[in-house]
């Protein structure tokens, strides 16, 4: 029967063994600092009476405190190891590592060798999920916290995606319990487990206009082309006083439509992706431009980005969503274009929207 399954039942708590041979280096040194020592070392791991109702728990603790051998009575940990031949994307379903902050296309195509410590994290979490894998030791121990932060909080609105899926998670750092939002926290330091979840507090992304020259800090993250037109209207988005995100606005000259306005550059950096900072960004831009009287459009080949829209109340698909364009083969006196760019983007599937607002109350 699984544990969660009976009432109170208890884990945890047994004693750990492990002996040495005393060779004469060992005794010296024993001797030299006063410390009795027989060759056996005795550790008690702490024990715990998890809740039967959760998704997300989280051990936290203190180096050599028993997260790790308590974690193993939640499951076995992933074991997975990378073809060193394959894309990170053709060994896990791209969708799950885009939610877990690996949105970066360049980076999906590479082999998981070649990735930063940071995409190895999150590309080893988001292998871990899709195999329900239902533990993770060491989460987040790799990373430097503005990264923690932002896995975090991907990886918890991955669980309230996929309800049913248990999952626990070992680690040093307190901080990820505020952006975690966990329905249990067990210290395994004090032996004290907290229950219910707690409430993240909003992050606060800053808007503001800025010149074409921020693009420098953003050019080579995006996942097509690090160009942008010196005419574009441009705005950063801040968090903590750090820029880590770039939206532009470009006029788009239309027979018929007048005042109207395209999407032209959105870029958040690698370690803030997966927050949905680019989405929240692309809106408050549009919206700017719906409230001078405008209307506004975007075409994007990123399959998250284009999912949001498509599910979102405030963008509405256009005639050419998700269809191929061959109409730019037909274009041939088009002086915006080359030839070889209307070829290339006559075949590429992109998503199309223009931005309408919130529906009326």
């Amino acid at each position: 029967m699984d544990i969660f399954d009976l009432c109170n039942a208890r884990v945890g708590g047994e004693k750990l063994e492990a002996r040495v041979t005393l060779d004469e280096t060992l005794i010296d040194l024993a001797q030299a600092c006063d410390y009795s020592f027989s060759g056996v070392s005795e550790f008690q791991v702490p024990s715990m009476i998890p809740p039967q109702n959760y998704s997300l728990g989280l051990i936290v603790g203190g180096s050599g405190t028993g997260k790790s051998s308590l974690l193993k009575h939640f499951g076995g940990v992933s074991n997975h190891t990378w073809d060193s031949s394959k894309a990170v994307a053709s060994q896990v379903e791209p969708q799950a590592l885009m939610r877990l902050g690996l949105s970066s296309i360049p980076s999906l195509c590479r082999p998981y060798h070649i990735l930063s410590e940071g995409e190895k994290h999150r590309a080893d979490i988001a292998r871990a999920l899709t195999l329900g894998v239902s533990v993770i030791d060491e989460f987040t121990s790799t990373v430097h916290r503005d990264l923690a932060r932002t896995i975090c909080i991907g990886l918890r609105r991955w669980v309230d995606k996929n309800k049913g899926q248990r999952l626990v998670l070992a680690t040093c750092h307190k901080d990820v319990a505020e952006w975690l939002e966990p329905d249990w926290v067990f210290n395994t330091n004090t032996g004290l487990l907290v229950e219910g979840r707690s409430e993240r507090r909003p992050l606060k992304l800053e808007i503001y206009p800025c010149s074409v020259k921020a693009w420098s800090t953003f050019s080579n993250h995006h996942y097509l082309t690090g160009k942008i037109n010196a005419g574009a209207r441009c705005w950063l988005g801040v968090i903590d006083n750090k820029p880590v995100a770039f939206g532009s606005a470009l006029a788009l000259p239309h027979p018929t439509i007048k005042k109207a306005w395209r999407e032209h550059r959105t870029v958040v950096l690698p370690d803030y992706q997966g927050m949905g900072l680019g989405s929240r960004l692309s809106n408050y831009i549009a919206s700017l431009f719906l409230n001078e009287g405008c209307r506004y459009f975007s075409k994007t080949a990123h399959p998250a980005f284009g999912e949001y829209r498509e599910a979102s109340p405030l963008w509405v698909a256009t005639s050419k969503n998700k269809m191929s364009r061959q109409d730019y083969l037909k274009a041939e006196g088009d002086v915006k274009y080359s030839a070889e760019l209307r070829r290339k983007n006559a075949g590429r599937f992109c998503y199309s929207h223009e931005f309408v607002g919130a529906p009326p109350n």
